[in-house]
């Protein structure tokens, strides 16, 4: 179990690496428009959303590294194009290149959406599965704090403080590449792909697996139930239905809105600069508080519960920043329920959300099937933060928040009616009930 909790912690680095490279760019957001001069619409498309286009990209193909070079490679070119972009970006002398190396980090973005929550999913056991999913939605937020801390203390330093910010990713992009080279492949990929039942029966035992035989009997019998590859199969499309409307309601909530547009939303508010940018710093904070909650929870009261909490949380903070905005209540009132926005997202879809769409589909598509969520999760990321710039010229901070408010009552009534459970069970148990008429488990589990 050690060495399982160990290599699921350095794993998820990739998601710290994530969550940096999200939300670094918030400290960048203004002095870059200024710098190179450009319009609303150009700063949204090409500087602020580019690394997003790239994740969509890197989310809808990154299945392919998955399933034909294995778990292993593919966390290591995440790793390199961190790396690539972290350095490159930084040092970028015009919009358009800056544009391309920030689209190359976004790919690896993508890629470790996929890869991450499959491979941990794929060598833990069913007991701590949520949990240790969840390490990669923990790192993604602790990425998020420490690119605001980062942000706030940089601030200020020098006259290219904004290409400090964004060159400081470079160094723990190296260091997860140095540390995943020793990872061991998916054992669950060796058996599906590969055929290589000796070397995955090695890797369980080597892992701590008590019962390695009774775990390769299952995955042998999963892999002849689910002889079809097809992602939008008979058998796999309620799965596809339930991992579309989870993405899509991840951001559908205004969660990347926040994140990247913090400093601006606190200053459409009335804070001044420096209030702003420590706002931020506060909304990671209260990121990671509530995640280590949520991860603390989700193998114990199930998924569902969680996404209960997150999304009544969600219709308060939203209906009451919309409502502050609208009748000019004072900053601190927005700032006050950000927080509580914050809260809401990382105990419920922030928890949830990779863990959720990494157990309801079986191994024949599971890296398919995660790259369809994460796909819809950095589609709707990338349109929101391209086009809000534009809509907050268009349209008031109410309006805004009112929308956001009204797809949160949406999620309340899919988790209410339509969400399954998928808590305590392995991975074979769920898809193999993946044949019945729902498509996966009933939502009474």
């Amino acid at each position: 179990m050690k060495k399982i909790i160990y290599w699921s912690i350095t794993v998820a680095v990739a998601g710290f690496l994530f969550g940096f490279d999200t939300a670094v760019i918030s400290g960048a957001d203004k002095p870059i428009q200024a710098l190179w001069n450009t319009s609303s619409l150009f700063h949204g498309l090409f500087i602020m959303s580019s690394a997003l286009w790239g994740t969509l990209l890197g989310a809808l193909g990154g299945n392919y590294p998955c399933d034909k070079w294995g778990r292993k490679p593919t966390l290591i070119l995440v790793g390199v194009l961190f790396f690539i972009s972290a350095l490159g970006s930084a040092m970028a002398q015009d919009p358009y290149t800056f544009a391309l190396l920030r689209f190359i980090g976004g790919i690896g973005v993508g890629i470790s959406s996929i890869v991450v929550p499959a491979y941990i999913s794929e060598i833990a056991p069913a007991k701590f599965r949520g949990r240790l999913v969840a390490l990669y939605q923990f790192q993604i937020v602790f990425g998020i704090l420490v690119a605001f801390v980062s942000n706030f203390l940089i601030a200020g330093t020098s006259a290219i403080d904004w290409r400090l910010m964004l060159g400081v990713e470079a160094i723990p992009a190296l260091i997860y590449l140095l540390m995943i080279l020793k990872a061991p492949e998916s054992p669950r990929w060796l058996i599906q792909k590969k055929n290589q039942i000796s070397k995955a029966r090695s890797i369980l035992i080597d892992l701590g697996e008590a019962h390695p035989d009774s775990v390769l009997a299952a995955i042998e019998s999963d892999k002849k139930q689910h002889t079809e590859s097809k992602l939008f199969g008979g058998a796999y499309k309620k799965a596809a239905w339930f991992a579309f409307l989870f993405a899509a309601f991840n951001q559908l909530s205004g969660i990347n809105f926040i994140i990247y547009y913090a400093p601006r939303v606190f200053e459409l508010a009335g804070l001044d600069v420096n209030q702003s940018l420590l706002s931020g710093a506060g909304i990671g904070m209260v990121n990671l508080c509530f995640t280590m909650i949520g991860l603390s929870l989700i193998d114990k009261f199930g998924r569902r519960s969680l996404m209960y909490i997150g999304s009544i949380g969600y219709v308060l903070s939203l209906t009451v920043i919309a409502w502050a905005f609208s009748t000019g209540t004072g900053g601190l009132t927005v700032v006050a329920f950000v927080f509580v926005f914050i809260a809401a997202h990382a105990i419920g879809q922030g928890t949830v959300i990779w863990v959720f769409i990494a157990e309801i589909f079986p191994n024949t598509v599971r890296s398919k099937g995660q790259s369809l969520g994460s796909g819809t999760h950095w589609f709707f990321a990338a349109a929101i933060t391209l086009f809000m710039p534009f809509f907050l010229e268009q349209f008031s901070p109410a309006e805004v928040f009112g929308f956001f408010t009204l797809m949160m009552l949406g999620q309340l009534i899919f988790v209410a009616w339509f969400m399954p459970e998928t808590k305590g069970r392995s991975l074979e148990d769920i898809s193999l009930n993946s044949k019945d008429k729902h498509g996966v488990l009933d939502a009474d589990g």
